[in-house]
């Protein structure tokens, strides 16, 4: 959307879902309008706000409107929000709720004045952008004591994502006089005639009474200061919740209704899928012994170990972002143990665009592989990355079917990126075709789980960047020595035997004291507050278990081999 009609929609925005920014933000997809209503879409879902930017009541244009979203993206994985579902939808509707509001100008009662004026000479309001440590904190003991949703975790998980990338997002902190943070609120200003108030957390380590009902009478205040009508409290959730927006006399004005569904591409797209696969079975059927070989290869994930402090059990894991086989068998067993899941970054698709993007657009006069390795070195690599190739090699299936191009990519490419590049292609070559962390990512969310990465895409862009290009070009000219380093690596992984792994002549460039130690410090710093909240699992690169595991141990928590 272009910024004139990203600025109408919030002009004429009737609910929270209409703020655009936030929503791509949140989401990860592009927003767009049909008629009066707005969509957010990417990959193969789509997400369709039903309340017509009319303000008035929803009507068939919005099936129309879907129709045509629909058919524009192809999105197969669906969810739509509306005051009332269409027919054909109800079927699919998983929750019913109302958006509580409230006026400006409401008359707060005396008793709630009291209170927060008893707060307020203990606490200082301030508002911020930054997701700080306290912040963090405060995230993961909240969300340790509150059940909540998996859509309203979802907001706490991608608070600091939403706040670098959205404009109009804010917190409204209540700091105590030890500078720890009381309470919070997460507001967005951004509409036109109303803010919204996303999510707050009260802190019981750092507990003042009646902190957030401070938050709530400066967040009126603020309301009134950039001339908003009334502040959109969002959903009731629970009846906690419901309590806290009626005290302050809110009120369930809009009705909501929420679908999730999977959208069939038809009978000549199901005819077509049925073809394909006819077309790949064999004429006789299959066997037990060749299903089950077609099955992907399962172990268990012995790279395990278990932490516990004031009897709260987490775990931390070291991950691969190429293996020989899968192992979402233990991911699954682990995660049904777990409430929270932090990886060392966001692995969703916008974010690894982003790292692919600055990969392959090096700084001008940078400097670049192809100058330092020889002619001889090169085809060296061309030869280990690639497999056989030719004419012979074609004939006898030894060349690969899709070869890296080797040398645009040590010459047009930042270092960091040519080298991840050349070593995943000779890893798929070697039928290396799984990831460790995208496979637990993936699942993790599939079942609900709270996931956040410890690091921004910025943070993980910077430590790229400090790779050492000597250690990259020393890794690159021992490529010869790939496949038994490959083998070793294998066996000690398979075994959770992590020192036996980092034991080798060929010097990973990634395994630097810059890379790892200064990275581990901060791992430890925002993972340890969900560690200590319980139910928490962690997954980092696996070089990453040397330094953390002694570290954790340090800081209170007993390590012990999972089994």
């Amino acid at each position: 959307m272009k910024p004139s009609e990203v600025q109408n929609v919030l002009t004429r925005a009737v609910v929270p879902e209409h703020s655009a920014v936030f929503m791509e933000a949140m989401s990860g997809g592009k927003a767009f309008l049909v008629g009066s209503y707005l969509f957010v879409a990417a990959e193969d879902w789509l997400v369709a706000v039903g309340y017509p930017l009319s303000g008035d009541e929803p009507s068939p244009e919005f099936e129309e409107a879907l129709a045509e979203a629909l058919r524009e993206t192809r999105a197969t994985r669906c969810w739509a929000v509306s005051p009332r579902l269409p027919a054909r939808l109800q079927p699919h509707c998983t929750a019913r709720d109302h958006y509580y509001t409230l006026a400006v100008d409401t008359t707060v009662p005396g008793r709630l004045q009291r209170q927060a004026a008893r707060a307020a000479a203990s606490l200082t309001v301030a508002e911020g952008t930054v997701f700080t440590s306290a912040h963090r904190q405060l995230w993961a003991e909240f969300l340790a004591r509150v059940p909540l949703p998996p859509n309203v975790q979802e907001l706490f998980a991608r608070t600091e994502q939403v706040l670098s990338q959205a404009p109009g997002v804010v917190f409204l902190d209540a700091w105590d006089e030890q500078h720890q943070l009381a309470a919070c609120l997460l507001l967005d200003m951004a509409p036109g005639r109303f803010m919204s108030y996303l999510i707050g957390a009260h802190s019981r380590l750092h507990y003042t009474a009646h902190a957030s009902d401070l938050l709530f009478l400066e967040m009126l205040r603020l309301a009134q200061r950039e001339h908003k009508e009334f502040v959109h409290l969002g959903l009731g959730v629970n009846d906690g919740i419901r309590r806290f927006k009626t005290k302050w006399r809110g009120i369930p004005a809009i009705s909501y209704e929420v679908a999730a569904w999977e959208e069939r591409t038809g009978v000549r797209g199901d005819m077509a899928e049925l073809m394909r696969a006819l077309r790949s079975m064999s004429s006789e059927s299959m066997t037990k012994r060749e299903f089950l070989a077609s099955l992907p290869r399962q172990r268990r994930f012995a790279m395990l170990w278990e932490l516990k402090k004031h009897d709260r059990r987490s775990w931390i894991g070291g991950t691969a972002h190429f293996f020989s086989c899968s192992f979402e068998y233990s991911f699954r067993e682990l995660f049904e143990r777990v409430e929270t899941v932090l990886f060392e970054g966001p692995l969703d698709q916008m974010s690894l665009d982003r790292v692919e993007e600055v990969g392959r657009t090096p700084a001008d006069g940078s400097q670049r592989l192809i100058d330092v390795l020889t002619e001889e070195e090169v085809r060296r690599l061309e030869r280990v990355v690639c497999g056989p190739q030719g004419g012979w090699a074609r004939l006898l299936g030894f060349s690969a079917s899709k070869p890296p191009e080797v040398r645009p990519l040590l010459a047009e490419t930042r270092p960091w990126m040519a080298f991840f590049s050349l070593w995943t292609s000779f890893l798929a070559r070697h039928d290396w075709h799984y990831s460790v962390d995208l496979e637990a990512w993936r699942l993790s969310r599939e079942m609900g789980k709270m996931v956040r990465g410890m690091e921004t895409i910025d943070e993980q862009l910077e430590t790229l960047e400090s790779i050492s290009v000597q250690r990259i070009v020393t890794f690159l000219r021992q490529c010869q020595h790939w496949r038994r380093y490959l083998k070793r690596n294998e066996r000690a992984y398979l075994r959770g035997d992590v020192e036996r792994m980092m034991g080798t002549s060929v010097e990973f460039p990634t395994r630097t004291e810059l890379v790892i130690n200064r990275r581990d410090a901060r791992f430890l710093e925002r993972m340890q507050p969900f560690l200590e909240a319980g139910r928490c699992a962690v997954l980092v690169g696996s070089a990453h278990l040397l330094n953390l595991r002694p570290m954790l141990a340090q800081a209170g928590f007993a390590v012990r081999k999972s089994r």
